[in-house]
């Protein structure tokens, strides 16, 4: 995709698509897949609504997502310890897929928000 012509996000079928993107990469990944695969063992199909709500809910205020994110990272720390290495892959993956996809104001408040939210996690799963 020539990244000149990116849009930026503006719909939650243009975050679905990028929740379908990311993850078609992050399951095969050597060093965060097992999370998905192995770990929190998600299906695909049940999961991209989820975290599409909660991604809608960071860039549009939409108020649909109901779960505690925090807690669902913690219940997989508590399995499999989750290092800073993962949360850099994770953050890189994240980021490079919204890049290769989308460029504008909520395409960055997205990466923005990612850093955040990787950053609170690491932090709070630490302390336990």
């Amino acid at each position: 995709m020539d990244k000149d012509n990116l849009k930026d996000i503006t719909s939650r079928k243009d975050i679905e698509y990028l929740m379908w993107a990311f993850y078609k990469k992050a399951l095969k990944n050597p060093v965060i897949g097992l999370f998905f695969t192995e770990i929190a063992q998600i299906n695909l199909k049940d999961h991209i609504p989820h975290i599409t709500d909660f991604w809608e809910q960071q860039l549009f205020y939409t108020g649909n997502y109901k779960k505690n994110v925090l807690q669902i990272h913690q219940n997989l720390h508590h399995k499999k310890v989750m290092e800073k290495n993962h949360f850099d892959t994770w953050l890189a993956l994240f980021t490079t897929t919204i890049d290769n996809n989308f460029k504008g104001t909520k395409a960055e408040l997205m990466k923005t928000r990612a850093l955040s939210i990787a950053t609170v996690i690491q932090l709070k799963t630490r302390e336990n």
